[in-house]
């Protein structure tokens, strides 16, 4: 494997000798007016090396991921050093000295002192109990109280370090590179099949305290040094097996079913933990390839699917009524299934898991002869708040009653009513779900009869569990889950925008505008939240800046031109004229970037990229509209990507 690194080192440096030599004949040859803006965009269409094309290649026997596995194992987290002997911590005013497993525990609080994490009761009741059972005898007996003890010189202790590294000189901050690398090309790299494969998390995870997202529960607990006798190796029967540098493996493997080359168990959660590829790998783009050519094999399904759980809104079991309604919500808002959880587990939950609390029913009523501009408004106005864009489930045939009574009991044709759902609750990684939608008056009466006699802390679907549910998705279809849903309803919602917003009359700027658009409603339905960028406000201050001088300049340069005009001045005319447009092409350009940076301020269009779109929907648009890869795919995310790039030609439809 060694011997295959340094042929990758080797020719990576010729090469790079070779481009610096044709770069600089170029230059020299090259007219003085030539852009300086097209020498970088060739950069960034150099051909990538070392290419392994496995989607060309005939496929394993089902089951199997690789046939040979070669590396070096993961590389654990470097042993602790101990606080300089002036640094201390101090305890009810006085100095106190830690032996070096309760010293090493209280640098981690003390790195920490500035965050709001020690100002919490939770996180202080766990740390304090974790690092008594990391202090000697001696050390319990004397610290009995988090509230007397002072970590402050540990805490300044540890900037100053942090500040010596950032003022290191560009020698050694080159030489500190040179060595991570020199650990990256070592540790950074598998052989698969006879091919270098990059791993994607091969350093083992250094103690520290528990942060959790959200409330979590187990916030400040102290996360344990994992050693080589935690640690499971995974690797092909005739590779060298990596040694340790301490102790000896827990356990050596040679299981070619999974992907993975490391594993252990944390100690916070009991969390299996693995080491595994990176997602430009065979084995993460082949998984990528099977969850979405799944996504696409619904398409045959999801009619009779809808009709199914439609019919079974008024079947006569209230397990089937509950099914038929959660199978809605997950199909028609994207909602994850949601796991039981247990207490030591941070309150999230999904459809399955809902409570009477996380949600409201009520019945609105509007004018029926409503243009669809006035409607629109009504629905943002319906918005729990600004941050968290409205999702609506589109009316339906029957669904809502029409010339029902008002509230003061006569019967209006020009009133229709609107059953609706008003959700509130912390779903995954503690993301906040809001979402006030429209359904159809058989699901709002369901729920109703679902909520009936219940506390708001009991389950909305008492008699529905996740596995039952997949049990009988799979049933409709093999290896259907909730998952494939939300990856289904993702990938054509990006291809039904697609279409609806591309022209190929579009400007380049209006092409990525649509294409974010598209993106956007995706995040929007999979309630891809995030919090606005610190920089966004600055930059929109900065791109305001931009168009008020970019209009001024405009302003004048009509003036020049209508000026030209009119002392029958062609050739300044024709000048300013030039002039005009360009100006007009740079502040349309702006207009376009200042309404993107806006749209996009709280909504995460790189989740819902990575993990829930088809990227053959992706590239056939770039083939299609003539659009440069790289203007939608980072480099990441093209090497991510490069099945789909090769794969998908312009016609491809999800």
């Amino acid at each position: 494997m060694a011997k295959k690194k340094e042929e990758k080192v080797s020719s990576k440096s010729k090469s790079s000798s070779k481009d610096k030599k044709d770069k600089k004949r170029k230059a020299e040859a090259s007219p003085a007016g030539d852009s300086p803006k097209k020498k970088r965009v060739k950069k960034e269409e150099e051909p990538q090396e070392h290419i392994w094309k496995w989607w060309e290649e005939e496929a394993l026997e089902a089951g199997t991921k690789w046939r040979t596995l070669e590396h070096k194992g993961p590389l654990l987290a470097p042993e602790y050093q101990p606080l300089p002997k002036h640094v201390k911590l101090f305890y009810d005013g006085k100095p106190i000295d830690l032996a070096e497993p309760a010293e090493e525990v209280a640098g981690f609080y003390a790195r920490m002192l500035d965050h709001e994490y020690t100002s919490m009761e939770q996180f202080n009741k766990n740390f304090f109990k974790d690092w008594r059972k990391e202090m000697t005898s001696h050390e319990r007996e004397v610290i009995t109280d988090l509230k007397k003890c002072d970590f402050r010189r540990i805490a300044e202790y540890y900037k100053e370090e942090t500040e010596k590294r950032k003022a290191m000189t560009k020698e050694e901050k080159q030489a500190l590179k040179a060595e991570q690398d020199a650990i990256t090309n070592e540790y950074g790299f598998c052989v698969v099949d006879g091919h270098v494969q990059k791993i994607a998390n091969f350093r083992v995870e250094p103690p520290g305290l528990f942060r959790g997202r959200g409330q979590h529960p187990k916030m400040g607990k102290l996360k344990k040094r994992i050693r080589a006798e935690d640690i499971i190796i995974n690797i092909g029967k005739k590779a060298t097996v990596p040694k340790p540098p301490k102790g000896k493996w827990k356990e050596v493997r040679h299981d070619n079913t999974v992907s993975w080359l490391a594993s252990w168990t944390e100690n916070i959660m009991g969390n299996v933990k693995y080491v595994m590829l990176n997602p430009s790998s065979k084995a993460k783009s082949m998984k990528d390839y099977q969850k979405y050519e799944k996504a696409r094999e619904l398409k045959k399904h999801v009619d009779l699917i809808r009709k199914n759980y439609t019919e079974d809104f008024s079947a006569r079991e209230m397990a089937t009524r509950q099914r038929a309604v959660a199978l809605y919500f997950i199909d028609r808002l994207a909602l994850r299934a949601g796991n039981e959880k247990d207490e030591e587990q941070a309150d999230t939950v999904g459809c399955c898991s809902l409570r009477l609390e996380h949600l409201k029913l009520s019945v609105e009523y509007h004018d029926e002869d409503m243009n669809s501009s006035q409607q629109s408004i009504i629905d943002n106005n319906n918005s729990i708040n600004g941050d968290s864009p409205m999702k609506k489930v589109k009316s339906e045939p029957g669904e809502n009653d029409q010339g029902s009574p008002t509230k003061d009991g006569d019967s209006s044709p020009s009133k229709r009513k609107r059953y609706m759902v008003e959700f509130d609750f912390l779903g995954k990684d503690s993301i906040r779900y809001q979402n006030k939608v429209a359904v159809e008056k058989r699901v709002y009466k369901n729920l109703e009869h679902f909520m009936k006699d219940k506390n708001p802390q009991d389950d909305l679907f008492d008699r529905l569990t996740t596995s039952t549910l997949n049990k009988y998705l799979n049933e409709c279809m093999e290896g259907l889950t909730a998952k494939v849903f939300r990856t289904y309803n993702a990938s054509k919602t990006l291809q039904d925008e697609l279409d609806k917003r591309t022209d190929p009359k579009m400007t380049m700027e209006e092409k990525m505008l649509a294409y974010n658009r598209a993106n956007r409603a995706v995040a929007v339905l999979c309630n891809h939240q995030r919090a606005p960028p610190k920089t966004h406000d600055k930059q929109m201050e900065n791109l305001e800046t931009k168009i008020s001088d970019k209009e001024k300049q405009l302003k004048e340069a009509k003036k020049e031109l209508k000026k030209a005009k009119k002392d029958k001045d062609d050739k300044n005319k024709d000048k300013f004229k030039k002039k005009v447009a360009t100006l007009e092409n740079q502040l349309h350009k702006l207009e376009i970037q200042r309404k993107d940076k806006s749209e996009n301020k709280t909504i995460a269009l790189g989740t819902s990229k990575l993990n829930y779109l088809d990227p053959r929907i992706t590239v056939a648009w770039c083939k299609r509209y003539d659009v440069p890869i790289e203007k939608v795919y980072n480099k990441t995310q093209r090497e991510k990507f490069l099945w789909a790039i090769d794969m998908a030609t312009l016609d491809y439809r999800f």
